[in-house]
């Protein structure tokens, strides 16, 4: 969506910034009369924060790795940050960051656990170090997720880069609009308009040269992600692992127009192949 980030009160006057905030009241008086003082910007994200302390004391008091009162409720927090969560944020591409991750494997973990019939030492201590360390971005490493659920793994970044493929490319046809209306405007010698300014920001040169590069990168992404899907996430760790960071070369790229990091995402898309994996090695 589009929004005026910067916010003016009707009411009492206060500006605040509605990317901090993620609301049109006011922070000082409530009042819902706000007006945007500001150009449109694309933005997806929104202000919101994971604090798991409470599922980590229910889990700790309890006999059994789950308890069976605090699963749903877990779930429901990590489905709620998720949803809320972007990665377009006040016009710029954001990175594809370490809490979203941990707190999208962790959701998968949890439904891989449950459905585990003799869980191993190994498979608790993975799903409570992911508790542990999830609303700071923290995961287990890709050689300690046990073989029993490394598709919570796979089925992390299968989600994970399609929502992160989706914002970016999104942010890709903006950037695109925002240089066709310069050039529109550069020819007939106007300025633009408020609600023509360009709703994404970039830094680099020549922004609108990376665009048709970044979108073949992502379309090949797209069909790695693909393949790792139809898998169930049941691949090695490394080449999940590989998808996120390739995904998120290619936002650095987007960013910055820095051809390395474009070559760093082609290498990462390549080791993140599972096309030649044999099923006696999954």
């Amino acid at each position: 969506m589009k929004v005026r980030g910067e916010r003016e009160c009707q009411s009492c006057g206060t500006r605040w910034s509605y990317y901090e905030t993620g609301s049109v009241a006011c922070p000082s008086c409530g009042d819902l009369r706000s007006v945007g003082v500001d150009a449109r910007t694309a933005h997806t994200d929104t202000s919101a924060s994971l604090d798991l302390s409470a599922h980590r004391e229910r889990f700790g008091d309890a006999p059994e790795t789950l308890p069976r009162s605090g699963v749903d409720d877990l779930q429901s927090d990590l489905r709620e940050y998720c949803r809320k969560r972007g990665f377009i944020d006040g016009g710029r591409l954001a990175p594809l960051d370490e809490t979203y991750l941990a707190a999208r494997e962790l959701l998968e973990a949890v439904d891989c656990f449950e459905r585990l019939r003799d869980p191993t030492d190994a498979d608790r201590e993975y799903l409570l170090a992911l508790l542990a360390g999830a609303d700071d971005g923290d995961r287990p490493p890709a050689d300690e997720v046990p073989t029993a659920l490394r598709e919570a793994r796979g089925m992390a970044a299968v989600r994970a880069v399609e929502a992160y493929r989706s914002d970016a490319l999104d942010f890709l046809d903006e950037l695109e609009a925002g240089a066709e209306r310069s050039d529109e405007n550069a020819d007939d010698g106007s300025d633009a308009e408020n609600d023509d300014a360009p709703t994404v920001t970039v830094d680099g040169e020549n922004p609108e040269a990376r665009i048709g590069p970044a979108r073949d990168a992502f379309e090949r992404l797209r069909d790695r992600v693909t393949r790792v899907d139809a898998l169930g996430g049941d691949v090695p760790p490394a080449a999940a692992d590989a998808l996120v960071e390739a995904a998120d070369a290619l936002g650095a790229y987007v960013r910055t127009g820095d051809e390395t990091a474009l070559t760093n995402a082609d290498d990462l898309i390549d080791d993140a192949s599972v096309d030649d994996l044999d099923p006696a090695d999954r």
